[in-house]
């Protein structure tokens, strides 16, 4: 799956996956998956070296979703590239499922990392990219980090250490959507001017329309090229992106109740009404 309408279609289907499975619970962190739809689409649709048969292949690219919140997007894409069957979503979150709200390593097939507090993912992708320059392999280790997540003071640490280090086999993405739990970013502890403060720490920074697929394409094969320095892309995404009430909700997205008939409106939008 190369060309771009597919990975469009594969945005597409991710999104369906993860409104029908936020709606067999009834509940939860729809906004900021709908947000990363795009890129999860790109990554497993052209650029990230995975096996589903095989998840544990050595040499394979890795992918930590640092905002572990995402957790449904995730599985979302997982099972639309046959990691594990698709009625597995249907199980998140619920009494002994592989599918917990964040990523669990040792239950979900094709989890590279486990989510923890936010923050943390970042420090666990620069780990895993050291390691492969250690190891000398062509891994490339890509994370997703959250705009809210990136007031922590650990991801600051972790850019430091990777700029320092030149961790050019490191791409990560900023899901900048400018909304958090209980607020807008502005509001709650601006991070702004982003792009100035990752250059700053010596990275290869990028500034991209996050729901443009053939952008965030282009962008990651031009990161690739630069060598010395690890990669930024910050993605200018809309928390809920692709259903109209999710998007309306703002703040309100960041968790929310989908009932039946928001679910039947949700995937009319999207274009995968089941």
């Amino acid at each position: 799956m190369s060309n771009m309408k597919k990975i469009d279609e594969l945005a597409k289907a991710i999104r369906c996956n993860i409104v029908d499975t936020i709606a067999s619970i009834g509940v939860g962190h729809i906004g900021g998956c709908l947000s990363i739809a795009d890129v999860l689409a790109v990554l497993y649709g052209k650029h990230m070296n995975v096996d589903p048969k095989n998840p544990k292949m050595e040499g394979r690219d890795r992918l930590v979703c640092s905002k572990g919140h995402a957790g449904p997007a995730i599985y979302s894409v997982l099972a639309e590239m046959g990691f594990f069957p698709k009625e597995e979503l249907q199980t998140l979150n619920q009494g002994g499922t592989n599918l917990p709200s964040h990523c669990d390593m040792n239950k979900t097939k094709g989890v590279d990392m486990t989510a923890g507090s936010l923050g943390q993912g970042l420090s666990c992708a620069v780990g895993i990219a050291l390691g492969s320059k250690i190891k000398k392999d062509s891994v490339t280790t890509y994370a997703i980090i959250g705009d809210g997540e990136s007031q922590e003071g650990q991801i600051w640490e972790a850019a430091m250490f990777a700029g320092n280090q030149g961790l050019d086999n490191l791409i990560v993405f900023t899901d900048y959507n400018k909304l958090q739990l209980d607020g807008t970013i502005e509001d709650i502890n601006d991070i702004a001017p982003l792009a100035d403060k990752w250059r700053a720490f010596k990275w290869d920074v990028y500034e991209i329309d996050g729901h443009d697929t053939k952008q965030i394409d282009e962008t990651i094969t031009k990161a690739k090229k630069v060598k010395g320095k690890p990669h930024m892309i910050i993605l200018h995404t809309i928390k809920g992106k692709g259903v109209s009430f999710v998007e309306a909700a703002k703040v309100g997205c960041h968790s929310m109740s989908i009932s039946a008939e928001q679910k039947a409106q949700a995937l009319q939008e999207i274009g995968g009404a089941k």
